[in-house]
């Protein structure tokens, strides 16, 4: 018998439309898996279970009268912790938010509840989404579902861990740095960071003003595609909205990819990587060409200004965003969160001008020599073969682990400064039996493009269906009590 938990999002919201399953059913298998799995992984920060059974039977009962509500019709969902809703728990993943409730609920929470979803938990996350690894004093660790001592990407840990294992269909997660393409690529999940001001931010934690990005960690590429185009669009309440008219993203998924031009960089983001990941990505590439691609070997421009410029904007929009708490309760942050705010602060406002200004000249000279050549850009999105927690704790380690920690995220970075639209999908594992990301970038609202070769992908591989095994080990576990 096949576990519902185990339906991409697309198959789930088609299985209630077409009668083959209740919204009560699907929360249940969720529910179960959670329940095996999720002491291990720690990937929940607060559930409502009554509320989501109050919202199951509401759908099931428009299901049986045929008043359906959009294209998520009863599907079950939980979110990164930083999502508001009105009167619920939203903790940022701090201990600082421990109890605070918004007043207000995020314009994406309202599209994917005007579309039929419900929520039935909170996620765990990185402190104010500022770690890439997974780590969090406050509420835990959370740990990977493939292999548990090892990190979970972040900032949104627990929305890749809970698709992964089988106890969500779709959480969002946000992409400052690469929050959530990390998680996407450490737990072998299909992530996508839209272009800079594709989706509202309105209702939503905000870290750095220039590089936040809101947007879906999901089982596939369709999956994703159906959640921005629900998403995407301009918003009256967040200002910085794009007017740019949305697509029907999964109308552009016929999985042809025939004289798509495919960019490989022979700078920067190949730089010391991991013999593993790079034979990964090379047979992904090889995947597509055998669908009708071509390749060409690409040196990137400005890639120096595009990480300098980068790290001032964040660390301080970041440093300014919690400028009162920094200066009132700065014991009761995480040693590194303080440690990189105490940074911004140092940083001249000329030199934040500067990066500011230098954006629009960059991105074009860069789009010009790269995109000017290839339509695509394809890169591992994590170098290395993924680290240990215990490698990348750099509250605790030795000196150096912030080596490692900062690494996690070389790759994803400067897609940020850019502004580019990135997927990221499973592409293979390496010897520890982690998942490995390949990551697709391209120009400007070319959200289609990117989700089009990750579904061409994805049609002719099959590491997006493959289960983690921590929920085999829990299965077992179940049968031998």
């Amino acid at each position: 018998m096949t576990d519902l938990a185990d339906l991409s999002l697309v198959e789930a919201a088609d299985a209630v439309r077409n009668g083959e399953a209740t919204s009560m059913e699907l929360l249940d298998a969720c529910w179960r898996n959670m329940e095996a799995a999720n002491p291990r992984l720690n990937a929940t920060i607060w559930l409502d279970r009554e509320a989501a059974e109050q919202a199951a039977r509401a759908a099931d009962r428009a299901a049986r009268d045929k008043a359906w509500l959009g294209p998520l019709h009863g599907v079950p969902m939980m979110h990164k912790d930083m999502y508001y809703q009105a009167g619920r728990l939203s903790t940022c993943g701090s201990a600082l938010r421990k109890d605070w409730r918004p007043t207000v609920t995020a314009t994406v929470i309202e599209k994917l509840s005007a579309a039929g979803a419900y929520t039935f938990g909170g996620l765990n996350m990185a402190e104010f989404a500022q770690n890439p690894t997974g780590h969090n004093r406050a509420f835990g660790d959370c740990h990977n579902p493939w292999n548990p001592p090892y990190i979970t990407g972040g900032s949104s840990s627990g929305s890749g861990v809970s698709v992964a294992a089988r106890f969500n269909y779709m959480a969002l997660g946000s992409d400052t740095g690469g929050s959530i393409r990390l998680p996407a690529a450490a737990c072998g999940v299909t992530g996508i960071k839209p272009t800079q001001t594709r989706v509202s931010r309105y209702g939503v934690m905000p870290l750095s003003f220039s590089a936040d990005n809101v947007g879906p960690l999901t089982r596939t590429a369709r999956d994703c595609a159906r959640v921005l185009t629900l998403i995407a669009g301009r918003d009256p309440r967040d200002p910085t909205s794009s007017h740019e008219p949305v697509p029907d993203y999964e109308a552009a998924l016929d999985g042809d990819v025939r004289g798509l031009r495919i960019g490989v960089p022979s700078t920067w983001f190949l730089d010391e990587v991991d013999p593993p990941v790079l034979e990964a990505i090379e047979r992904a590439v090889a995947v597509l060409v055998a669908r009708g691609a071509t390749v060409r070997r690409i040196a990137l421009p400005l890639m120096d200004a595009v990480t300098t410029y980068g790290s001032i904007v964040s660390r301080v929009e970041a440093a300014t965003i919690h400028a009162q708490w920094m200066r009132e309760r700065a014991g009761e942050y995480g040693i590194h969160i303080s440690g990189r705010m105490y940074g911004g602060y140092a940083v001249p406002a000329t030199y934040y001008i500067e990066a500011l200004a230098r954006r629009g000249p960059i991105l074009k000279a860069f789009a010009k020599e790269v995109f000017g050549k290839v339509d695509v850009l394809i890169s591992p999105t994590i170098r290395s073969c993924l680290p240990t927690l215990a490698a990348t704790d750099i509250d605790h380690g030795p000196p150096g682990t912030e080596v490692a920690f900062m690494a996690v995220s070389s790759n994803t970075r400067p897609y940020n400064y850019l502004g580019l639209p990135a997927v990221s999908v499973n592409c293979g594992f390496d010897p520890n039996g982690l998942p490995i990301g390949l990551q697709i970038a391209a120009r400007p609202f070319a959200e289609a493009r990117v989700l089009k070769v990750a579904d061409a992908y994805q049609r002719d591989t099959e590491f997006h269906t493959l289960r983690p095994p921590v929920l085999d080990a829990a299965e077992a576990s179940a049968v031998t009590v």
